[in-house]
């Protein structure tokens, strides 16, 4: 039986004339009047092998059998290859092994797409052969990256003395958040486990333990729509310390970025991370989690129209809304169609219309602009830079819808002009957050974070006349459009726990049954404690220069959470069911 003595992307011509033997899949096979040449391949890459007559005839004509995909052992002596057909592209480009022995350790049939192909595959199609779709090579150095990255955070970690510590996996529902999975218990019939959203509770015990700096790599569940960034089962690089305060968890964290993307993309930072306010991100860009590769800030212009005759800007101005628009180079870009269809995008994100203005001929044009006044139409004029070269888009309306759809519209717009340089990496920290956001279907405050994120103290004045303005110790980390990490300063207070409680309106019988462990640990001595947890899938999406974060999961599911490959979810018999003590409704029932 053969043996492996190298991988097909080590050998060089410093092996020259060494006899060796390759194991591997063949990547294609090619018959060149008389010689047979494979190249074989494993996922530390391909090597060239030549099947000669002259020197073994009747392995020769054994090679003609193999495929694409066949598995096989193959011995040889490494040669130079032959002037002009070195390939600059491969490590093993300047040799080939000449095979005098080859043995089929399984053959192949034919594949539904080709392994090698550049070309669009189906999404479906690759995931249903998940296991082919993994021995492309793109797929294969995204997990390699993704194992990369694991390393490159536990040494950092390591190297801070902080400790890796496994949480549980099923564990208490704390449906205070997103919705659970479940897991119904065997032994003890109506009860149930949740697969964690986090490790949230369990990590801030852990400080109440004494363990100052824990971390762990760790899968996490929500049961919620699934979209390219986001999965129903996810990894968190999860963090928490003790004895903190937020600009520490924030250098940190930053400091492990920095670390990972120089080890993995040769990245040098010489500054530390910008820093703005939830506020001023919305205002700005329409969005707790900005792309700031490229501008069209948004611009308000309510002022404009304090004392407008116009009576949709009237309405807005007398709620305290806001008028707002985007100015982008237009040089005859955008015609009416586009126009329109830009209307109908800001539609379908909930905008009731949008407004434009630009310039011709020295007149300002737009649907509105019978209804303003010259002073009105001058500062216009200067608010939103108009002049002849450029066009803008205006909404109207209540700050907490009207700003996050031209965040949206900021974001189509950038994409559709080719405005974003996908070339760059942009790192921003949001900060400031609201503590609380009304909930209309619940008619009650929820928690923006969680329900452990500790308030700015000196807001707490404004609990009973403005909830809405307490500021939340929180902090995102904002890469190239997407929210990579997020964290807070915890509550390390029963009391004031049990006040935040109180706002969220969760009752002091509601909080004992839900987080009674964690109130009652509270009690015996927690340090002031604060952490972050990253979203390592969307991490790794972003180092690689993928689309979605499944191509940088092993066996992801598709965007209605479907496993193509193993057909899970899938039913169980009533056998399993019985022992559960569970039974299946009927969606009627």
């Amino acid at each position: 039986m053969l043996k492996r003595t190298h991988t097909c992307g080590y050998l060089t011509a410093a092996n020259k004339a060494e006899n060796v033997c390759l194991m591997g899949w063949v990547n294609n096979w090619r018959d060149h009047g008389g010689l047979i040449f494979i190249d074989l391949r494993d996922r530390y890459g391909i090597t060239q092998v030549v099947f000669n007559p002259e020197i073994d005839k009747k392995v020769h004509g054994l090679s003609k059998r193999l495929r694409n995909e066949f598995v096989i052992a193959v011995e040889g002596k490494v040669s130079i290859r032959p002037a002009g057909t070195k390939n600059k592209n491969l490590r093993t480009g300047e040799i080939e092994i000449l095979a005098n022995h080859f043995e089929i350790l399984n053959p192949a049939i034919t594949t539904p797409f080709e392994i090698d192909s550049t070309n669009q595959i189906n999404e479906e199609l690759r995931l249903k052969y998940r296991f082919l779709d993994l021995r492309r090579r793109k797929l294969q150095s995204n997990l390699i990256l993704r194992s990369q990255v694991y390393k490159h955070t536990r040494d950092y970690l390591n190297n801070l003395d902080f400790i890796e510590i496994e949480t549980p996996i099923l564990m208490k529902s704390t449906p205070e958040g997103a919705r659970d999975f479940l897991v119904p218990s065997r032994i003890y019939h109506g009860r149930f486990y949740a697969l964690p959203q986090s490790p949230q509770i369990y990590k801030q015990i852990l400080m109440i333990s004494g363990f100052d700096r824990y971390y762990q790599i760790v899968k996490c569940f929500r049961d919620e729509d699934q979209r390219k960034d986001r999965q129903a089962e996810f990894t968190q690089i999860d963090i928490e310390m003790s004895f903190v305060d937020e600009d520490d968890v924030i250098t940190m964290a930053e400091n492990l970025i920095k670390t990972i993307y120089a080890k993995i993309k040769h990245t040098k930072f010489t500054n530390p991370f910008p820093r703005i306010s939830f506020q001023e991100a919305m205002t700005r860009y329409g969005s707790d989690k900005p792309d700031t590769r490229f501008g069209l800030l948004i611009k308000d212009v309510t002022k404009v129209f304090s004392n407008s005759d116009f009576r949709v800007f009237q309405e807005v101005v007398k709620n305290k809304g806001i008028i707002a628009g985007i100015t982008v180079q237009d040089q005859g870009y955008f015609t009416r169609k586009m126009i329109d269809n830009l209307i109908e995008f800001a539609k379908s994100q909930g905008a009731s219309g949008l407004l434009w203005f630009r310039v011709r001929d020295g007149k300002l044009e737009g649907p509105v602009t019978k209804f303003l006044h010259e002073r009105e139409k001058n500062n216009l004029y200067e608010l939103l830079s108009l002049d002849d070269s450029n066009i803008s888009f205006v909404m109207a309306g209540l700050r907490v819808d009207t700003l996050p759809i031209l965040g949206e519209i900021r974001l189509k717009l950038g994409t559709n002009l080719n405005l974003i340089d996908l070339k760059k990496d942009d790192f921003l920290w949001i900060t400031d957050f609201p503590m609380l956001e009304y909930d209309q279907d619940e008619e009650r405050y929820v928690a923006r974070h969680h329900p452990f994120t500790a308030p700015r103290l000196e807001d707490m004045k404004k609990i009973e006349s403005h909830p809405e303005e307490i500021r939340a110790r929180a902090y995102d980390l904002v890469i190239n459009g997407y929210e990579i990490a997020g964290g807070s300063i915890r509550i390390h207070n029963r009391e004031l726990q049990k006040r935040i409680f109180s706002m969220l309106n969760i009752s002091d019988a509601e909080a004992d049954e839900k987080f009674g462990y964690l109130l009652n640990s509270l009690d015996y001595g927690a340090p002031p404690h604060g952490g972050i947890a990253f979203g390592l899938d969307r991490l790794v999406m972003l180092l690689a220069g993928a689309s979605s974060i499944r191509d940088v999961i092993a066996f992801p599911k598709t965007s209605s959470g479907l496993s193509l490959m193993d057909g899970a979810p899938t039913e169980v018999d009533t056998k399993q069911l019985s022992e559960l003590g569970l039974s299946i409704l009927k969606k009627n029932d």
